[in-house]
């Protein structure tokens, strides 16, 4: 699968929801590993599909934090044995609690960075690339990064989530990143 290109803030596909993952197999497996390899590049550890121009209920995941075990179907387990992860039509559940406040940044928004608030679990039931179910429970960063990608198809961005005091401090970075990438793809447009 060709190399692909993390779509910017401005680009339509992120605010769109995204389609049921419908074919699995082969195709799906090459299509996470290269969102892999894409968020890898990108010194990322969540990327979804929007987020490389394909409206679909997909991210991929790259997450070790050693605080806290997922328990994948029911088993703890270590990060480094079900990692990388790759979720198709993922459901996410996050129990009532008290949101905590972190410091997030997206790959769609190169240079921005704010605080959300989002509550430090969740639970994830998801189709692997081979179409087979499974329930993820997480906590910590993995909690976060599930609801951050789960967003993201949802067409719902990380500064729609932000603090009222952050969103106002990153407004004229955002506003300058939307008028590249739209004079970015009105070029592109006129040239194809």
């Amino acid at each position: 699968m060709d190399d692909l290109a993390i779509r910017r803030y401005g680009d339509p596909v992120l605010r769109a929801v995204g389609a049921p993952v419908k074919d699995f197999g082969p195709p799906l497996r090459a299509l996470g590993a290269a969102m892999l390899a894409a968020m890898k590049t990108a010194k990322g550890i969540g990327l979804a599909a929007p987020q490389v121009g394909l409206s679909l209920q997909l991210f991929v995941m790259d997450v070790h934090d050693e605080e806290h075990l997922p328990v994948l179907d029911g088993k703890p387990c270590a990060p480094e044995d079900i990692m990388p992860l790759i979720l198709a039509n993922a459901t996410v559940t996050v129990p009532p609690g008290e949101p905590e406040t972190y410091t997030e940044g997206c790959l769609s928004f190169p240079g921005v960075t704010g605080d959300v608030g989002r509550v430090e679990r969740a639970i994830v039931r998801y189709r692997d690339a081979d179409g087979a179910p499974h329930v993820l429970e997480c906590a910590g960063l993995l909690a976060r990064c599930v609801q951050h990608e789960h967003d993201h198809c949802q067409g719902v961005l990380f500064i729609d989530r932000m603090t009222r005091p952050h969103q106002l401090l990153v407004a004229a970075k955002v506003k300058k990143l939307k008028r590249a990438t739209t004079a970015e793809l009105k070029a592109a447009r006129k040239a194809g």
